[in-house]
C-alpha cells in the first residue's frame, strides 16, 4: 500500500507538468496567431484609409492637368471637320501623359490626408497606447509606395512611350488634313494640295454648304514663281471624287489673269464660260498612318533609350578616332614623314605652297592642307557636340522616368510624419503642403533636365538630386516619429509649426507628473 501511495503523487505531478507545458505552447501559438491577425487587420485598415483619398486625388488632379493639356492643343483640332472617333482617340492618347504627372502627386495627397485624419481622430494615439510602434504603422504604407513605384516604372516603360508616339502620329495626320468642307465666306481660305507644299488661296462671297455652290469666287495660285495666276468667277460649285481625296471646282463666267515673270511686262488675260480647276490630294478625309515616324526620346522605353544612347556613343568614339587620325596625318605632313592611307592627303602635301613666310591668316586661306584640316575639324566638332547632346537627351529621359517613379516611395516617407506634425490643419494643409512639395520637386526636376541638356552636370546627379533631398528629409522625419506624435489638442497651425522646429525630448527618463 505504501508503494502505491508513493507512486500516485508522482504520476499526478508528471501529468500536471505535461498539461502546463501543453497549455504554455498553445498560449504561445495563440499569441503569435493573434499578433499576426492584428498586423493583418492594421495593414488592411491602412490600405483602406489610403485607397479612397488616392482615387479621389488621382481623378481630380488628372482632370485639372488634362483640361490644361487639351486647351493648349485645341487649335490643332478646330476647323478640321474631324469625326468623333478621331477626337476620342486624341483625348485617350493625351491621358497617359497627364497620369504620369498626377499619380505621384496623388500618392502624396493620399498619405497626407489619411494620416492627418487618423491623427485628428486620435487613432494614432490609440495605436501607440496599444503598443503599435511607428515602424509598424509605416511598414504597410512603404509597401504601398513600393507597389506604386513598380506600377509607375511599368507605365513609363511601356504605356507612356507608345501613347506619346501614337499621339504624335495622330497630330501629324490631323495637320496634313485640309478643311475643304469648312470653307468660310468672305475670308481667305488656304488650301494645301498633294503633300502640303503647294497652296491655293480661295475667297467667295457666298458659300452654300448644302449644295456646294459658291458666288463671286477668287482663286490665287502662287505655286509657280514664273507664272502667278489669279482666277475670278461669277459662280461655281465644288465636288469630290469617289475616294474623297480630290476636289474639283467648276467655275463659270470668269477670267484668268496671269503674270509672266520670265519676260519683262509679261501679262495674259483669258476669259472662259466654264472651267474646271482640279485640286488633287486636298480631300477632307483623314488619312490615318500606322507608325513610320521616327521616335523621339519621350517615345522610347528603357531598352530603346539605352540602345540609342549606346549607338550614339559608338558613333562619338568613331568621330573622335577619326579626328585623331586626321590630326596625325597633318603632323606627318608638317614633319615631312611618310603618309598612311588617304591619297587626298598625299596630293595636298605635294601642292603645299612653301615659297616663303607669310602671315598666319594668309597662310590658312591659301594652303590647301590647312583649309582641309580646319574644315574637317570644324565639321567633326559640330558632329561631336550634336552626338553628345543626343546622348544626354537619352540619358536624361531614362533618369527622369526612374526618378518620377521612385518619387512615389519618397513621398510616402515624407507624408506620414509631416501629417502627424500638423494634426489640426485639416484639408487645407493637405492641399497646400502637397502643392508646395510637388512644386519644389518639379522645378528641381526641370532645372536638372535643363542643366543636363546643356551638359552643365551629369544627368545621374541633376535628375536624382530632388529625390535624394526629399528622401533624406523623410528619413529624418520618420526617425522623429518614434519620439513623439502630434495631438489634436493645441493652438492650431501656428503652434504646430513652432513645435515642428522645436526639440522633441524623449519619453524615456521623463519625471512623473
Amino acid at each position: 500500500m505504501e508503494s502505491r501511495s508513493d507512486v500516485h503523487p508522482t504520476n499526478r505531478q508528471t501529468g500536471t507538468g505535461v498539461k502546463n507545458a501543453d497549455w504554455d505552447s498553445r498560449s504561445t501559438r495563440d499569441g503569435a496567431r493573434n499578433a499576426l491577425m492584428r498586423k493583418g487587420v492594421l495593414a488592411r485598415y491602412l490600405v483602406q484609409a489610403h485607397l479612397g483619398p488616392f482615387l479621389f486625388a488621382l481623378s481630380a488632379i488628372t482632370g485639372l492637368i488634362f483640361v490644361n493639356a487639351i486647351a493648349q492643343r485645341v487649335d490643332s483640332l478646330v476647323g478640321k471637320g474631324l469625326p468623333w472617333s478621331v477626337i476620342v482617340d486624341f483625348l485617350v492618347l493625351s491621358l497617359p501623359h497627364t497620369i504620369a504627372l498626377s499619380l505621384p502627386m496623388s500618392v502624396l495627397v493620399a498619405v497626407l490626408y489619411a494620416f492627418s485624419e487618423m491623427a485628428g481622430s486620435n487613432e494614432i494615439t490609440a495605436m501607440s497606447a496599444g503598443g503599435v510602434r511607428p515602424s509598424r504603422i509605416m511598414t504597410p504604407v512603404i509597401g504601398l509606395g513600393i507597389i506604386a513605384t513598380l506600377v509607375m516604372l511599368f507605365f513609363n516603360d511601356t504605356v507612356l512611350p507608345e501613347s506619346n508616339h501614337a499621339l504624335k502620329n495622330l497630330l501629324l495626320d490631323i495637320g496634313r488634313k485640309s478643311p475643304t468642307l469648312e470653307l468660310r465666306e468672305q475670308i481667305v481660305n488656304e488650301l494645301r494640295v498633294g503633300t502640303g507644299v503647294d497652296r491655293y488661296f480661295l475667297t467667295a462671297d457666298r458659300i452654300n454648304h448644302d449644295t456646294n455652290e459658291m458666288e463671286n469666287i477668287t482663286i490665287f495660285d502662287p505655286n509657280d514663281p514664273r507664272r502667278q495666276r489669279t482666277t475670278y468667277a461669277v459662280s461655281g460649285e465644288m465636288a469630290f471624287n469617289d475616294a474623297r481625296t480630290d476636289l474639283y471646282l467648276t467655275l463659270r463666267d470668269g477670267v484668268v489673269h496671269e503674270i509672266q515673270n520670265d519676260r519683262i511686262g509679261g501679262f495674259q488675260r483669258l476669259y472662259f464660260d466654264e472651267q474646271i480647276v482640279p485640286l488633287r490630294g486636298v480631300g477632307n478625309e483623314l488619312e490615318r498612318r500606322l507608325g513610320g515616324a521616327e521616335r523621339s526620346d519621350r517615345e522610347m522605353g528603357f531598352a530603346l533609350l539605352a540602345e540609342n544612347a549606346r549607338e550614339r556613343e559608338e558613333r562619338l568614339d568613331s568621330v573622335l578616332s577619326e579626328n585623331r587620325e586626321e590630326s596625325l596625318q597633318a603632323i606627318r605632313i608638317a614633319l615631312n614623314q611618310p603618309l598612311e592611307g588617304d591619297s587626298a592627303w598625299t596630293n595636298l602635301s605635294r601642292r603645299r605652297d612653301v615659297t616663303g613666310p607669310r602671315s598666319m591668316a594668309s597662310y590658312i586661306n591659301r594652303d590647301g592642307l590647312t583649309q582641309q584640316l580646319v574644315a574637317g575639324t570644324r565639321a567633326r566638332a559640330a558632329r561631336t557636340v550634336a552626338l553628345q547632346q543626343s546622348i544626354n537627351r537619352f540619358k536624361v529621359e531614362t533618369h527622369k522616368k526612374w526618378a518620377i517613379a521612385v518619387a512615389c516611395l519618397v513621398f510616402v516617407l515624407i507624408g506620414p510624419p509631416l501629417a502627424l506634425r500638423f494634426p489640426q490643419a485639416g484639408v487645407g494643409f493637405v492641399v497646400v503642403a502637397s502643392a508646395v512639395i510637388f512644386f519644389v520637386y518639379w522645378v528641381g526636376l526641370l532645372a536638372g533636365e535643363t542643366m543636363a541638356d546643356r551638359r552643365v552636370a551629369d544627368p545621374a546627379v541633376t535628375m536624382w538630386l530632388g529625390n535624394v533631398i526629399f528622401f533624406l528629409l523623410g528619413i529624418i522625419l520618420v526617425r522623429r516619429m518614434g519620439h513623439s506624435s502630434g495631438t489634436p489638442r493645441g493652438g492650431g497651425v501656428g503652434d504646430t509649426i513652432a513645435d515642428f522646429f522645436a526639440e522633441k525630448p524623449s519619453d524615456e527618463g521623463a519625471p512623473p507628473p
